[in-house]
């Protein structure tokens, strides 16, 4: 399985465009802005239902009504931040894929935004419809920020690792 991950890295990072990017003065800062961008936005509208869960900050709107007002804003970062991840991974392939920092940054991400994510977000309809939400929604919400925590810790460290 190595060896086909470590072949598919060689090739993605010797595509023209991954090579335009790498090559580039101004490029690959942009595209690290964009991915930035939509991390931000991504996972800024996550803490905020996150935190409301925890039944942190203004008691507004329940928890049901903020998820249902962030839910298309969450998945338009989701999808930025994943298409500047994808292109500044394609960028330097070879360097990502034996990093421990970005393996963990990925083995803590993938569960936390599509699975954790997912069930706090559809989860929120029940849980969120009283000003009070029940411990389990609670204990999810806390939950997704610790791990929001590990992976940006893996995502930071990730230059520490010289893998060449």
């Amino acid at each position: 399985m190595n060896g086909l991950l470590t072949d598919f890295a060689k090739w993605l990072q010797s595509t023209w465009w991954a090579l335009a990017i790498s090559g580039s003065t101004w490029a690959y800062p942009f595209v690290q802005a964009t991915h930035f961008s939509g991390l931000s936005l991504w996972i800024g509208t996550n803490l905020s239902l996150d935190l409301r869960l925890m039944g942190v900050g203004a008691k507004r709107r329940t928890a049901a009504e903020l998820s249902d007002a962030l839910f298309a804003w969450n998945w338009i970062g989701f999808c930025v931040a994943v298409m500047g991840g994808f292109v500044l991974f394609a960028s330097a392939a070879t360097k990502y894929v034996p990093n421990p920092a970005f393996r963990t940054k990925l083995g803590i991400l993938i569960p936390l935004g599509i699975i954790l994510h997912i069930v706090n977000q559809i989860k929120a309809r029940s849980w969120g419809q009283t000003e009070e939400t029940p411990l389990v929604a609670k204990l999810t919400g806390l939950i997704e920020i610790l791990l929001w925590l590990a992976v940006v810790t893996a995502a930071v460290s990730i230059p520490n690792y010289d893998t060449h």
